[in-house]
């Protein structure tokens, strides 16, 4: 197959070589507001990605803390717990996407029976997750295979969801639409975890373990002192158990809501994907989709930057509360970075539609970092932690929204370079979240190793200066170097606005001509 410019060109040329028909355009526009979605079914389709959003953070920002707190697992066996699970999630996704895109097209649709099916079991391994077992030898145990079953019935349910994109409308400006309701959605939803996990919790925060040296400075460190007293005999560890019980309760109740409001309230629209072609092996269709130079390009963008900022959020929570000393106002301050990312999400949607994709990634990106610095160089207050993380917060929305908006891109790239190569958007997508997750797992797994490395104390009211060091560099050094490395990958991504809108431009006749043969087809039989 041709690659390159003269790949392009070829394509191109076999896409217009089509016949179009002057009613053909006639009967196209009759067709167009077939493709339109209301605003019903945006909103409807934007709900079904808040769940993913919603456990993703309160275990991101939360699974370790309670790990090393509640549950109190030593630090290197909640690194195995969190790596393992992650790299499992990670595995599954390609493998799901496989299945999927082999799945045969439903009354209900080909990717919505996998979202139903795959929820209720979900939730009931989420909940379990946050269940501390009435044993000790085999807690490891117990939260690996949950943490495993758990990500591997999301990843049925969101791998779907994400290649619903393409399902729901063949106008790129209706998906690209679409995709703003889903993101603001999705960043309500890490608000909405954030403020159920971290609100309900707070109540019932886990007593720290003063130390001889805690003792020694108490009267020199009135911030230590009110730690110290906030934590009085009144609230027990079993009280933030039942916490975090009641807090997934919720949780798992407002999954099954989403679900049922998604499928009710959206319709996969089998004239919105061409036909699929032949059916490939697992390994044939990772060399496909890889092989693409512009998603592979985006994947590691993707790739580099979800692991800064996935380093930020599993770390800040223990930044806040061992770090600066904030033990009981880390969710709140956890609240305020999502609260302001939800706001600004339309900020982003104007941006990118002003200035481009490729502009509003780099922006974006680059809009948190001063951030990620100030708030490790700022001594303790509370004030000021609150200001860097609402002004952080509109960068976070950036790299919510962003990618997930240029992935349509690169597949109508792909299609348009690879004609005859069809019915393969689930692959695209699982491959792309299961870097995300890939990312994920890395970040967790190392920082919490390099915590038992330093010499983390379970519930202490203070920790080492090796502790302090090691936070601070997870928070702050480590991610900006991630994230600079993905917008020096970034400025080689080859999809501009122009080669976009060329893309969009040629499918639509694609499409156009294709549904003309088809109406040719079916005037011919009816007349014979």
């Amino acid at each position: 197959m041709a690659k390159g410019e003269g790949g392009e060109q070829y394509s191109k040329a076999s896409l217009l070589n089509k016949p179009v028909s002057s009613d053909g355009l006639t009967r196209s526009k009759k067709r167009e507001p077939g493709n339109r979605l209301s605003v019903c079914n945006k909103i409807c389709y934007a709900i079904g990605g808040a769940p993913y959003q919603i456990t993703g953070c309160a275990l991101g920002f939360f699974l370790q803390i309670y790990l090393l707190d509640v549950a109190q697992l030593d630090p290197f066996y909640a690194s195995i717990i969190l790596f393992g699970g992650r790299a499992w999630d990670a595995v599954t996704d390609p493998t799901v996407g496989f299945l999927v895109s082999r799945s045969p097209w439903t009354r209900f649709g080909r990717m919505l029976p996998w979202i139903v099916l795959s929820t209720p079991l979900a939730v009931i391994s989420y909940f379990l997750i946050w269940f501390v077992p009435p044993f000790e030898d085999g807690k490891i145990i117990w939260y690996l295979i949950f943490y495993c079953i758990f990500q591997t019935l999301q990843t049925c349910f969101h791998v779907p969801y994400s290649a619903l994109t393409m399902f729901i409308s063949s106008e790129q400006k209706e998906r690209d639409s679409a995709t703003a309701y889903r993101m603001t959605v999705e960043v309500l939803g890490t608000v909405i975890g954030t403020a159920i996990q971290g609100q309900i919790v707070g109540m019932a925060n886990a007593p720290c373990l003063p130390g001889p040296g805690d003792i020694a400075g108490n009267l020199s460190n009135s911030s230590l002192s009110a730690g110290l007293n906030a934590s009085g005999s009144v609230i027990s560890l079993d009280d933030t158990k039942t916490a975090y019980m009641i807090a997934s309760g919720v949780i798992c109740i407002i999954y099954v809501l989403c679900a049922i409001v998604l499928f009710l309230g959206v319709r996969e629209r089998k004239e919105s994907c061409r036909p699929k072609s032949q059916p490939i092996g697992f390994f044939q269709g990772i060399k496909l989709v890889m092989g693409h130079g512009p998603y592979a390009k985006l994947v590691m963008v993707f790739l580099f930057t979800s692991l800064g900022f996935m380093l930020l959020e599993g770390n800040f929570a223990l930044f806040c509360s061992s770090t600066l000393g904030f033990r009981n106002d880390f969710q709140n301050i956890l609240l305020v970075i999502m609260l302001s990312a939800t706001l600004a999400i339309p900020f982003w949607q104007w941006f990118l539609t002003r200035f481009g994709k490729k502009t509003a990634v780099c922006t974006g990106s680059l809009s948190v970092v001063p951030f990620m610095i100030l708030v490790v160089c700022v001594k303790s207050n509370l004030i000021v932690t609150y200001i860097v993380s609402f002004a952080a917060g509109v960068g976070v929305a950036a790299a919510f929204l962003l990618p997930w908006s240029m992935l349509p891109d690169v597949v109508d790239d792909f299609q348009v370079q690879n004609p005859g190569a069809t019915g393969h958007e689930a692959l695209f997508y699982s491959f792309y979240v299961f870097f995300t997750k890939f990312a994920s797992g890395v970040s967790l797994g190392i920082s919490t190793l390099s915590l038992d490395f330093a010499g983390y104390i379970s519930r202490g009211c203070s920790q080492p200066e090796e502790v302090d060091m090691t936070l601070k560099v997870l928070v702050s050094a480590a991610p900006v170097a991630l994230i600079l490395i993905g917008l020096i990958i970034l400025y080689s991504y080859p999809i501009t606005e122009e080669r976009r809108q060329g893309n969009r431009k040629l499918l639509q006749e694609l499409r156009d001509s294709e549904a003309d043969s088809e109406t040719d087809s079916t005037e011919l039989a009816n007349m014979i």
